[in-house]
């Protein structure tokens, strides 16, 4: 499972050999599980190509434009790519940029190595890692494009999770389970993180799992295991001085207006849930957290509640069903793009 970078051979496509570059990163995980805190730590050790955004390509441009090994739907994203922040962040000309993608991009996983190869270079930089959590469900179409794609899942006990993604309202219930939008975050977290183990079982030397609250409390012992899996000495110290990102702000849901934490991120659910509402999680998701290594706060207590039982059967294939219907069907041409952020304004 910690075995390091394995290289693929020269793509067909003209581009350099996987070889000349150094294994790609991809950092996934559910949603508030810290996956933009380990995105910015490697950012931080100097190894990586800086690029502070997610390059939405499997999750967004694909479903939107369809199959980029066709010429016909690179060409009809590229003016819609050029005016995105993702593009004005890469710091890339773009004659340039825009003449490798029409000519060398012969699948989607082509179109995010040619970008971030470009920075990489733009920058002096021999290697990139991309962090985009919904690449999690993407990871056997991004290990087979790239095969030399390395992928860390950021892994956070899911009544964190549900807490912060519920106070975010990140995600929709039913109408008639609005008062329970907790549970539905559960249910996420649950569906996404078995998801991504599924999947990181397929490729097990290439697929290693984190913990959050590892990371946070004893990081040069953890950094130890994901340099020694990426091929790449993870310094704790180089990385407090430079401090990217997250590491110099947090994101956490629970700031102050100062932008400082108001609480502790790790088993923060303790103090901002209820007996019940602790005990309704657990009882969805009990199984998993304790195959991850959580224990439970009421390991003999179970609700009764039918309703409660009903959403545990219902909700995961309703996310199968809506994953399906944007990667597999003509209705992904209606998925947003407004996490292409347009309008905003590249920091200087």
């Amino acid at each position: 499972m910690k075995q390091g970078p394995q290289s693929g051979s020269a793509s067909s496509s003209g581009l350099k050999s996987l070889s000349e570059y150094k294994a790609p990163v991809f950092v996934v995980g559910s949603a508030r599980s810290g996956t933009t805190l380990l995105y910015h730590t490697l950012l931080s050790s100097g190894a990586f190509a800086v690029y502070l955004t997610g390059p939405v390509v499997f999750d967004l441009l694909v479903p939107r434009f369809g199959d980029l090994s066709k010429l016909k739907n690179r060409s009809r994203l590229l003016p819609v790519w050029f005016q995105s922040y993702q593009y004005r962040l890469s710091g890339l000309d773009r004659n340039s940029i825009e003449n490798k993608i029409l000519t060398e991009c012969h699948s989607n996983g082509d179109f995010l190595r040619i970008v971030m190869n470009e920075i990489a270079l733009h920058q002096g930089v021999e290697r990139w890692a991309v962090s985009d959590p919904d690449n999690l469900l993407h990871i056997p179409a991004i290990a087979c494009d790239i095969r030399n794609a390395l992928f860390l899942h950021m892994i956070r006990d899911g009544r964190d999770v549900a807490l912060s993604m519920n106070r975010e309202g990140w995600i929709r219930p039913f109408p008639w389970d609005r008062k329970r939008s907790l549970l539905v975050a559960a249910l996420h977290w649950k569906w996404k993180v078995e998801r991504g183990r599924r999947f990181g079982r397929q490729i097990m030397h290439r697929y290693l799992e984190i913990h959050f609250e590892d990371l946070v409390s004893r990081p040069t012992s953890t950094l130890g295991d994901i340099g020694r899996f990426i091929g790449h000495d993870l310094d704790y110290e180089q990385i407090q001085r430079a401090s990217i990102g997250t590491l110099r702000k947090p994101n956490s849901t629970f700031r102050g207006a100062d932008g400082t934490l108001t609480s502790s991120p790790v088993g923060r659910w303790k103090t901002h849930l209820t007996k019940s509402d602790i005990v309704q999680i657990e009882s969805v998701i009990g199984p998993l957290l304790e195959d991850l290594g959580y224990p439970l706060e009421f390991p003999a207590a179970h609700t009764r509640d039918v309703s409660v039982k009903l959403m545990k059967t219902l909700y995961p294939p309703f996310f199968d069903f809506k994953e399906w219907l944007k990667a597999k069907t003509p209705l992904g041409r209606l998925v947003s793009t407004k996490r292409l952020r347009f309008n905003d304004e590249v920091p200087k």
